[in-house]
């Protein structure tokens, strides 16, 4: 079914009203032709008594032109004249004589603008952002260490090894793997399995969606890395003793420095 444009059929409701007014206005001196006319005088404007006269002459014209195709006329002799009847002009509601040619879906005559997207350009938007929030981060770190001395050991002595020898604490994690497994294991295959795994995540969920609740594998397999790193720094920072043996730190105390 063919959309009609607005204008058009407000356009076309207009013509319509103004052909019912018409009509309107040639009833009402028809209907009241067999009244008296001092009454009818009364009643109707002279303006109105001219446009019904001209309205009933034109159709009397108009149906003689239909029937013979010419229009009779007294002659001034008292014969009759026969004048030939003009060609009929189409016309629309309300005597217009335009034309209709098609109908154009609302949709092409109008604006469509472009629906917004979420996204910024990397420069300068994402790192004019991350370069303030490095120059702060920098600032705090600079005030803190004026106030704050940092944890330094003594100078190491190659006749002492200290026990427990822990690594950094961001390393321990990986301690703790070589704690549990072969070398091989745990400083290849577990941490590229981790790595590898991070890197091919958005090739298996490609949805574009930013939001947290429609990124559910996504949150879920950095939430498991996330988790398990943290979950081994713990316990090599807390539940290992000397030897790299297991303790509990309330019992056996805090085999840990900064």
């Amino acid at each position: 079914m063919t959309e009609i444009p607005e204008h058009l059929r407000k356009r076309a409701e207009e013509a319509r009203a103004k052909a019912a007014a018409a009509k309107a206005e040639d009833a009402a001196p028809a209907a009241e032709a067999d009244a008296p006319a001092s009454e009818a005088e009364s009643k109707i404007p002279a303006h109105l008594l001219e446009r019904a006269k001209a309205a009933r002459s034109k159709a009397a014209g108009g149906d003689a032109a239909a029937a013979g195709g010419s229009e009779v006329t007294p002659a001034a002799g008292g014969g009759t004249a026969v004048a030939p009847a003009a060609p009929p002009v189409a016309a629309g509601p309300g005597g217009h004589t335009q034309r209709l040619l098609t109908v154009v879906k609302s949709g092409s005559i109008q604006d469509v603008k472009a629906a917004p997207q979420d996204k910024v350009h990397v420069w300068p938007h994402l790192l004019s952002v991350e370069f303030v929030a490095a120059l702060a981060c920098l600032a705090f770190v600079f005030i803190f260490s004026i106030f704050v001395n940092a944890p330094l050991l003594e100078l190491a002595d190659i006749n002492k090894t200290p026990n427990p020898s822990k690594a950094p604490w961001y390393f321990l994690g990986l301690q703790e793997l070589l704690a549990l497994f072969h070398p091989m294991v745990a400083g290849v295959l577990l941490p590229g399995i981790g790595l590898g795994g991070l890197m091919i995540a958005p090739y298996i969920d490609k949805n574009p969606s930013a939001k947290p609740e429609d990124r559910k594998f996504a949150v879920a397999l950095f939430t498991i890395f996330l988790m398990s790193c943290a979950v081994l720094t713990m316990i090599g920072s807390f539940f290992r003793g000397p030897g790299q043996l297991f303790v509990f730190p309330w019992t056996a105390g805090l085999f840990f420095e900064l």
